[in-house]
């Protein structure tokens, strides 16, 4: 029988947030050992459904925020397609101040560089937040709410460093009926030099009094989005947690510059022939995505009473098993931007099927049975040189056994004992390898009489 991992047992809780919204979450972080469903037992149809902070979902895929979420006819699409929620571009309170520049994105493809045939690994933008009236993004809003009253709305924002600013703020974007907020602390061009997006996540001092704010005014859950531009992702990750937020999201874009055009000797995106640094996505972050959310993972479950927060994912995900990487440690939900610009919104159908193929694959019926699995297999570097050293103790001992009855002695003589029956394994082991499909009918057969042999 397949065995898998499910949660038990909780850490203590460390600064647990205002009391002031419904947080609610299912178990996480397994621990105990289950049991597959015998052979021939018929299968549940796997459960993808979640609820995250006291918010449902039919499924735990998020569309991110970007240019996904810009606008009425693209968030209702989303909707319309199985989307589990949807994360609206962010918003501030003065849209006059945003002006972006085009082309504003660039695409590095696998293969020959500047090959216009290769796969789109890795995707840079320097595009700003909305550039819409608040006023207009706000009645979208409303509209979605009112058509779509059961569908999780998230709404993204993102404000100077001024209180009473983020407080008008989140005080209008809750009125138009969202269901969460997600705090842009993570943008990593052109708001930054107006004290925004990662200026914030990257200075834990000033994160920790802006969440105060923000945390003092907000009624709905509020998640903080980590820029990846640091070296330690669990210290404005903490902060954030410390300070109020219910969850956490990472990864959003990494600094990048995508390349230098080698016949103009221009930086790309080249606007009248410069560019400066952008946010880099796609395929290409996902390993570094799933690093970072590890770090945070282990952070929280260390930390903080898993219960009560919750954590999204986000990096580089086209496929249902790049979702099961973030879910398998510790995300609650993942969220797409980049591949929906590359494939469609029609994305979110592969994606529920390919996790829905993942989860019968191992025999399980929810999200939250295999949520936080992989987690305890990440250690330290000494610890796996410790692991390997005893391992190849181990092997050592297996090959060596007891050559004759000269070898026998009267001490330790169950050990003794115990090493010829591992030596008799290993060479069933050996004969598998060695014969092929033949080693059924040996190994059989050797079972019939192994007690016989001793």
């Amino acid at each position: 029988m397949a065995a898998s991992f499910i949660p038990s047992g909780r850490s203590t809780a460390i600064g647990l947030p205002f009391q002031r919204r419904r947080r609610i979450s299912a178990n996480s972080f397994p621990l105990v050992v289950r049991s597959a469903a015998g052979e021939g037992s018929p299968a549940a149809e796997p459960d993808l459904s979640v609820k995250v902070n006291g918010l449902e979902m039919p499924n735990p895929f998020v569309i991110g925020s970007g240019p996904p979420g810009t606008n009425y006819t693209v968030m209702k699409r989303a909707f319309d397609e199985g989307w589990g929620a949807v994360i609206a571009k962010t918003v501030s309170l003065d849209a006059s101040k945003v002006v972006n520049v085009t082309p504003r994105y660039a695409r590095l493809r696998a293969g020959s560089n500047g090959s216009a045939k290769g796969q789109i690994i890795g995707w840079e933008n320097i595009e700003l937040i909305s550039d819409r009236p608040l006023e207009t993004m706000l009645n979208e809003f409303k509209q979605l709410k009112k058509e779509y009253p059961d569908r999780i709305l998230i709404g993204s924002i993102m404000e100077e460093y001024n209180k009473d600013a983020w407080h008008q703020l989140i005080e209008r974007v809750e009125e138009a009926g969202v269901d969460a907020l997600e705090i842009n602390f993570s943008c990593p061009h052109g708001m930054p030099e107006r004290k925004m997006g990662a200026a914030v996540g990257q200075d834990c001092a000033l994160l920790e009094e802006v969440c105060g704010w923000i945390n003092e005014k907000a009624t709905v859950p509020v998640w903080a989005k980590m820029t990846p531009n640091i070296t330690d992702i669990t210290q404005p990750a903490r902060v954030s947690l410390k300070s109020g937020c219910e969850g956490i999201a990472a990864i959003n874009t990494i600094m990048s510059v995508m390349g230098i055009d080698l016949n103009t000797l221009r930086p790309e995106p080249s606007v009248e022939g410069y560019s400066t640094p952008g946010g880099y996505s796609s395929k290409a972050v996902h390993p570094i995505a799933l690093g970072k959310v590890m770090q945070i993972a282990q952070m929280m479950k260390a930390e903080f009473s898993d219960k009560e927060y919750s954590l999204s994912g986000i990096g580089g995900v086209e496929t249902g098993n790049d979702a099961a990487e973030f879910i398998l440690i510790g995300a609650n939900t993942v969220q797409v931007c980049t591949g929906v610009m590359m494939h469609g919104y029609g994305l979110v159908k592969k994606l529920c099927d390919e996790l829905k193929q993942f989860m019968r694959k191992h025999n399980f019926s929810s999200i939250e049975e295999f949520r936080g699995v992989s987690l305890q297999y990440f250690t330290t570097h000494t610890e796996l040189v410790r692991r390997q050293q005893e391992a190849i103790s181990q092997r050592k001992a297996i090959r060596k056994g007891l050559q004759s009855d000269k070898d026998w002695t009267g001490d330790g003589f169950v050990k003794e004992t115990e090493s010829m029956n591992i030596k008799i394994d290993f060479m069933a082991c050996r004969f598998r390898i060695n014969l092929g499909h033949l080693s059924y009918c040996f190994i059989k057969q050797t079972k019939i009489f192994e007690f016989e042999i001793f």
